[in-house]
Formats: structure tokens, C-alpha cells, sequence
């Protein structure tokens, strides 16, 4: 009990790890952080004020949008009353019996209050109403109305707009947990699957990759995250995928590809982060998106390929069983890609492949083996 919870921990541990040191995360988001940026550079987030309230999480959205309100319906309600108290509209100022307010019913800061919230919110209860004999509160109601107008205007647009945003469809496009590299059409290829959760299609998809790892220079310089281009396509070609159904991509591994020098077991040894991206345009709100997913050599699974997961029913209809996204099956596969393309041994996982079409029968009598 003791052994397993240690070991429980020690992957909990490792996964952790594996997880802070990776630049891109699963679900496509950047591990990365800015150190030593200038106040100046600071502030321009506050001059792009709109992509940054767009960024910025729903708990600010919605503090930002009560503060907006009743700030607002404060400070008006503090000129109201200084309006009121300027004409001797207050109780206390024992106004006489033929006094002509300017707004009917204010007598104090709370009545001077709700009275800026109903009329900035056009509640109109009819208890409290401005009177003709002040132009000054005149045109502080049209000022109030059209302040009101413009920060109403400025929260529908913002929420609209984070509501709709482009990364929310991405959420429902997914990439396999796990790449395999196998062999395909007579070329030894590494395999990503990415599938789309929603029946409306993804127009003009393009997907393609980058190879992020440590290169030093001939002159001795070291560059972190260097990138390489990795291309990815299926068998109808790299460009306007048609993304009705789950697509296996591949790579071919050849002597231009940065995986050539790789081996069987030498493939955990590397330090390198293959991040994937899908761009599309949705069908239905025509919003541009980018998903993003990364694979690690420890998510790289040489010798294996990807399980069969489309099909057609009885009535001939096609079916798609995303319980096989991701699984694999092992399948015979040459020790390196030197050795695939000069034809040398093949690469078998220990616990053996089945073979679907083997099948067992009895001999019962004695067969001599005879030379042609």
C-alpha cells in the first residue's frame, strides 16, 4: 500500500513536471511569462482598453460592470444634489410653501440618488420629477441619458463579443491525446488525429506544425525554441481539409523531415515539443479560429497505429466511434527511418501483434514435407 501510493505520487509528481516544462498545454494554451517589463509598456494595455477588457475573466467583467453602474449613479446623484441643495430644494433648508423646485420629491441624498438611477435607467416611477424652472438641471439629464446610453452600449458590445469568441468554438475541436509513428503508403510516418465535435463544418482548414527545441549554432550560440516547420497532411492533400469526420494527419518522415534521425530508443532520450495547429473558419458565425495542441516525446508512440473509427450501419449510414480516437494498436515497425528505407529489421513490441486472419486448425495425420 505503501509502495503504490509512493509511486501514485512520484507520477503525480512527474506529470507536474512534464506540464510546467512544456511550452503549449494540451488544451492549447501558452506556458510562457514576461519578466522585466517596463511601466511604460504597461500601460499600453490600458490604450488597447477594449482586447483587454475582451481578455480579462468574467469575475472582472462583472465587478467592472456593477462598479461602471453604481459609480456612475452615485456621482450623478451627488450633482443632483448639490442641484437641489444650490435652489433649496432640501428638508432641511425649510424651503416656503410657493418654493418651485427643480426636482420634485428630492429632499435629501438618497431621494437624490434614486432619482439619478431611475432616470439614468429610464425606470420613471413617477414620484420624482424635474421641473421646468432650472435649465442647468435640464441639461444635466440629457449629459446623465447620454453618459447612461454610451455605458450601456460599451457592456452589450463587450459581452456580445466575449461571448462569441473564436477560441469557444475551439473547445469543441480536439486532438489525440497521443501521436504514433508507423508506417503508411510505403513511408514511415508520424500520426496526429483531430476530430471535430460539431457537425457544422470547419471552412479552408489548414493544419500544420512546429518542431520547438534547444539548437546551438556552428558559431556556439545556443537558441531556445528554435522552430522548424513540420508539414502535416492527409492522402487528399495539406490544404481546405474537408472536416466533416475525424481526420488522421501524418507526416512522412523522410530525409528533409527533423524527426529522421530519430530511433525506437533513442526517442524518449530527446528534448523537443511538436505543437500542432488548426486554422478554420467556422460555418455558421464565419469567425476565424486556431486550435493548438503539443505532443512530448514521452507522447510519441513509435510502432503503433491508430484503431479504425469511422463505419457504416445497416441502413448504410456512416458512423463514427470516438471510443477508437485514441486508442492504438501496435503493428511492425523498422528501429529507425534509416532502417525503414534500407529495408533492415523491424521494430515489434514485446507483447507481440494478433493477427486478425490467423486461424486454427487440427492435424491429425502426419505430413511429410516433400522438396519440389
Amino acid at each position: 500500500m505503501t509502495r503504490s501510493l509512493h509511486q501514485f505520487i512520484r507520477d503525480y509528481l512527474a506529470k507536474r513536471r512534464i506540464c510546467k516544462n512544456r511550452l503549449v498545454t494540451k488544451d492549447g494554451h501558452c506556458n510562457i511569462e514576461y519578466g522585466n517589463v517596463r511601466y511604460s509598456s504597461r500601460f499600453a494595455y490600458m490604450l488597447d482598453l477594449w482586447t483587454t477588457f475582451v481578455e480579462i475573466r468574467w469575475r472582472f467583467i462583472i465587478l467592472f460592470f456593477v462598479a461602471s453602474f453604481t459609480l456612475s449613479w452615485f456621482i450623478f446623484g451627488l450633482i443632483w444634489y448639490w442641484i437641489a441643495h444650490d435652489n433649496g430644494d432640501l428638508w432641511w433648508q425649510n424651503p416656503p410653501l410657493d418654493h418651485k423646485p427643480c426636482i420634485y420629491n428630492v429632499f435629501g441624498l438618497t431621494t437624490a440618488f434614486l432619482y439619478s438611477l431611475e432616470t439614468q435607467m429610464t425606470i420613471g416611477y413617477g414620484l420624482r420629477v424635474l421641473s421646468p424652472f432650472c435649465p442647468g438641471a435640464v441639461a444635466l439629464i440629457i449629459i446623465q441619458t447620454i453618459i447612461g446610453l454610451l455605458i450601456s452600449c460599451f457592456w452589450c458590445g463587450l459581452i456580445m463579443a466575449k461571448i462569441a469568441l473564436p477560441k469557444k468554438r475551439a473547445k469543441t475541436i480536439t486532438f489525440s491525446k497521443m501521436a504514433v509513428i508507423c508506417p503508411k503508403n510505403g513511408a514511415l510516418c508520424l500520426q496526429i488525429r483531430v476530430a471535430n465535435l460539431r457537425k457544422t463544418l470547419m471552412i479552408g482548414s489548414q493544419i500544420y506544425g512546429k518542431l520547438l527545441r534547444t539548437t546551438i549554432t556552428p558559431e556556439g550560440e545556443t537558441i531556445i525554441l528554435d522552430q522548424v516547420n513540420v508539414d502535416f497532411m492527409v492522402d487528399a492533400g495539406k490544404d481546405n481539409l474537408f472536416f466533416i469526420c475525424p481526420l488522421t494527419l501524418y507526416h512522412v518522415i523522410d530525409k528533409t523531415s527533423p524527426f529522421f534521425k530519430l530511433a525506437v530508443d533513442t526517442l524518449l532520450q530527446q528534448e523537443f515539443e511538436l505543437v500542432v495547429f488548426l486554422d478554420a473558419t467556422d460555418e455558421s458565425t464565419s469567425s476565424s479560429c486556431q486550435v493548438r495542441s503539443s505532443y512530448i516525446p514521452q507522447e510519441i508512440k513509435w510502432g503503433h497505429r491508430f484503431l479504425p473509427i469511422i463505419s457504416r450501419n445497416k441502413e448504410g449510414k456512416y458512423r463514427v466511434d470516438f471510443s477508437n480516437f485514441a486508442r492504438v494498436e501496435p503493428v511492425p515497425t523498422a528501429h529507425c527511418a534509416h532502417c525503414f528505407y534500407n529495408g533492415q529489421s523491424h521494430h515489434y513490441p514485446k507483447n507481440g501483434i494478433d493477427n486478425q486472419g490467423f486461424e486454427v486448425i487440427e492435424i491429425n495425420e502426419q505430413v511429410t514435407a516433400t522438396e519440389m
